[in-house]
């Protein structure tokens, strides 16, 4: 019987240990889990502020190089506008307009003199 009692007190205490440690062990590992966790989360919030940063940066840019071709765009038209309005004369528009009735799709047209009257009209038939 001795040795039965032997057995089972070191059952007893083994359960103990084993018992005490998972008490004194369970909320370190709780906090090294949670340690653990936050780390992960800051690493996380690091690289989605790099790639906020870099998604920033290419819309900048993009942004630049598309005002600097609105610009370009918007300089093409005044330098064609400035060769258009140096080349119109009168007898250009007299042209345009007989041009006009010409291709079928003619519309009223009037065309103002110093008197505010028209001077030519034409009409669909």
């Amino acid at each position: 019987m001795a040795e039965g009692n032997k057995k089972l007190w070191v059952i007893v205490i083994v359960t103990i240990l084993v018992i005490a440690f998972i008490l004194w062990g369970f909320p370190k590992y709780k906090v090294y889990s949670r340690e653990l966790n936050g780390k992960a989360q800051l690493k996380e919030a690091e690289w989605n502020r790099k790639i906020a940063i870099e998604e920033a940066e290419a819309l900048k840019a993009s942004a630049k190089l598309k005002a600097e071709a609105e610009v370009l765009r918007a300089e093409g038209i005044a330098e064609a506008n400035k060769i258009i309005a140096g080349s119109i004369t009168a007898e250009y528009i007299r042209y345009k307009f007989i041009e006009g009735l010409n291709d079928g799709n003619t519309e009223v047209i009037y065309v103002p003199t110093e008197a505010n009257l028209p001077i030519l009209e034409a009409r669909d038939n």
